[in-house]
């Protein structure tokens, strides 16, 4: 009974931390009503996933040594502190921007790794799906938050800070009460730590060819959503949206990120690495290609749909990849400075696909710019493929 209870706490842990990506529901008033500009709205929402990747590194390390109960409770109070201080800032770009992407991106990154964690440990032979589902409910958050948001602001007036607050003390408040449910089976339990088990020669492992194309992947693959996720809604209404289906839009986007980690897995169970990397790839291309343009408003929701499944695959598949060639003793030390692929996407994404359409008016060209950097990423590890066909661990 106890492996449910953690495991329900961790999927409601991720939902919470995970509501960062309806942030193109919540930056629209921001750029309304307090004159912030699309670069800076996109510079918010992209510095927070850099820092949150970032704090990701010593989280696993904290976690090893005090345990993910405290580490995500630690998380959890700086995400509630993070949209309080938004709350408070009048409006201020320099607050919003000292909550939202520092606090809470030290928050998430501290939390995001222990339900993992944990979840891995209490259903040790089903690791893949355990994995997908937990990841799935961190790409879900936006589903909650971008439709509570919407009720908030359309339908009741709220202002977007009094929607911060509810956030820092609501969400926040929950996001604490999972966290205390996290802890791990007594069987887990070992004096020896992760760090004294794990083998020492990171450095050789950090400049392998495979490490660094599946780098590579998960660079180009989140940089393309995360330009689309940033400014969604407001995409979605320069192609005629209302501000209703604007809305749907981010929802769809986050169930099929949610369901895509899923499916992603099960994909990279049956085909491995090298086929499902590039098909991820692949599919990530085809997807943007329709949304630079406008179509009927159910071909673009169904594209949108498509997006967030392969926006989804580079949370699954460069994980599980990772496992295949270097072993689940690597993983800890190898998967989050892989992960900063999709931190520096974050840093630069989002704000390039704000400055973009503060230039020209457009997020069109924008759209264009991830679509050749997700084929220059798909050329290189096509032509190099032989380097992910065999396991090295």
């Amino acid at each position: 009974m106890k492996k449910w209870i953690v495991l329900t706490a961790s999927i409601v842990l991720n939902i919470i931390l995970g509501g960062i990506y309806a942030w193109s529901k919540l930056s629209p008033p921001l750029i309304e009503n307090y004159h912030m500009s699309n670069a800076n709205a996109g510079l918010v929402f992209g510095a927070t996933i850099a820092i949150f990747t970032l704090t990701m590194i010593p989280s696993g390390t904290f976690v090893n040594k005090y345990g993910p109960r405290i580490t995500a409770v630690i998380g959890a109070v700086f995400f509630a502190a993070g949209y309080t201080v938004a709350a408070m800032s009048g409006g201020s770009f320099a607050m919003i921007f000292a909550g939202v992407s520092i606090l809470s991106g030290i928050g998430i990154g501290t939390a995001y790794v222990c339900p993992l964690t944990v979840g891995m440990k209490w259903f040790p032979d089903n690791k893949g799906l355990i994995t997908g589902v937990a990841v799935a409910g961190f790409g879900g958050g936006a589903i909650v938050l971008s439709n509570l948001a919407k009720y908030l602001l359309v339908s009741q007036g709220w202002d977007i800070l009094d929607v911060f607050k509810l956030i820092g003390f609501g969400f926040g408040g929950v996001a604490i009460l999972a966290a205390l449910l996290l802890s791990e089976p007594e069987s887990a339990e070992t004096g020896q730590t992760a760090a004294e088990s794990e083998p020492k020669n990171l450095k050789a492992y950090l400049f392998d060819k495979t490490y660094l194309l599946l780098c590579l992947g998960i660079f180009a693959g989140t940089f393309a959503g995360l330009l689309v996720i940033g400014h969604l809604g407001n995409i979605l209404k320069e192609s005629g949206f209302s501000e209703t289906n604007a809305a749907l839009g981010i929802s769809v986007f986050a169930i099929g990120n949610a369901a895509g980690r899923i499916f992603w897995g099960q994909v990279h169970d049956k085909l491995k690495t090298t086929l499902t990397v590039i098909l991820s790839l692949m599919c990530m291309v085809l997807a943007l290609i329709p949304l630079a343009f406008k179509l009927p408003t159910a071909v673009i929701m169904l594209d949108v749909a498509f997006i967030g499944m392969s926006f989804g695959a580079c949370f699954v598949v460069y994980a599980s990849s990772i496992v295949v060639h270097f072993g689940t003793e690597m993983f800890p030390r190898l998967y989050p400075i892989c992960f900063l692929g999709y931190g520096v996407a974050g840093i630069v994404g989002s704000p390039v696909g704000g400055i973009i359409r503060d230039t020209t008016g457009s997020f069109t060209i924008g759209i264009f710019v991830s679509i050749a950097i997700v084929i220059a990423a798909l050329t290189v590890i096509t032509v190099s493929k032989k380097a992910l066909n065999e396991p090295h661990a």
